[in-house]
Parts: C-alpha cells; structure tokens; sequence
C-alpha cells in the first residue's frame, strides 16, 4: 500500500502549524501590536495563571453516634474522595488550601423517635443547620451550601444536643452519612 506524495505534505500541512508572517514584539509586559496576520497570538495581562487549582473530598460514616455532650464534631470513618488530604480525618475537619468560592453538603439518615440537629461550621460560626424532629420513622435529610472561603478556613460538621437524645443512624455496614466539599471557583487575589 502506497500513498501518494502530495497527500502525504498536505495531511503535514494540516498538523504542523505555519510561523505567523508578522513576528509578535513585546514591550514590559504588554503587547505593542497584535500580529496582523491572525488573532490567534494575543496575550493576557502580565501574571495571569495557566495553572488550574483544585479541591474535593467526600467522606463518610458507618457508625452511628448519639451526642452525649452540648458539642461534638462528627469524624467520618470512609473516604470516597481526598483531593490533596485537605480534609483531616482524625479531626473531621477540611482545611482549605485554595482561597475561593465552595460548595458542601452533609447527607444523614435520622433515628427513630430521635432528633437530629447538626450544624455545617464555618471555623467556629454555625453556617447552616440539619434539622429533623423526633418521628416514629427514619428518613433521610441533606443539607447543602455555598461558602467564600479563605485559606486556612475550616469546614467541619458539629451533632449539638437540646432537651432530647439527639442522634444519627449507621449500622455499621452501610455508608449513611457523607460530607462533600468541592472549589468551585479558586479567588482571583
């Protein structure tokens, strides 16, 4: 099998790219002219960034936990996804290391004829609240948010007690309650 040799140039003429006739001349850290021949060679402004940033996790817990003091951070034992390790298992807590915009959510299965009060916290400050009132049924509830973060904020869930058990239910097999967190947008500073 034989190709002939003008296609052989042509498919080269369409993978490698021809120099642009009009050299580009650069002046501090701006353009002087654009090339005249294309649009195709125009630069950003001075220290703008390629690099791409990234953070995720998604965690979970098998074991059930009934609060026994007024505050107690809730430690996951299951890791489905820890981008970078930002989320500390030993401590429940993801530390950002990418200043920008996040989204979390927290999904539990509540106990029968107990309540569930949970907050999602935002370093010490109670960013949203999961709530469920005590039922003669157990159901699912989920809690979602959006946060600005700085880096080094934290990210953690807290169980709270009030006048009644306050609980979460896991049987020690299944995964019932998970925590998200992914950047969305890093911060532009």
């Amino acid at each position: 099998f034989t190709v002939p040799a003008t296609k052989i140039s042509l498919d080269l003429f369409l993978l490698v790219p021809l120099p642009c006739p009009s050299p580009v001349t650069l002046s501090d850290t701006s353009i002087s002219s654009p090339c005249p021949a294309c649009s195709k060679h125009s630069m950003g402004t001075a220290g703008d960034s390629c690099k791409h940033q990234y953070a995720a996790f998604s965690v979970g817990r098998k074991k059930a936990l009934h609060s026994s003091e007024g505050f107690q951070v809730l430690i996951f034992d299951t890791v489905f996804v820890n981008l970078y390790s930002h989320f500390d298992m030993f401590n429940g807590k993801f530390y950002c290391s990418v200043a920008g915009l996040y989204y979390f959510s927290l999904n539990v299965h509540t106990w029968n004829f107990k309540e569930t009060y949970m907050h999602i916290m935002h370093n010490e400050e109670e960013a949203v609240i999961l709530y469920a009132q005590p039922s003669d049924r157990s159901i699912m509830q989920s809690q979602s948010l959006m946060l600005e973060l700085q880096e080094n904020d934290e990210v953690w869930v807290r169980l709270y007690k009030r006048e009644r058990e306050n609980a979460i239910y896991s049987d020690d097999v299944d995964v019932y309650i998970t925590f998200n967190g992914y950047l969305v947008k890093p911060s532009l500073d």
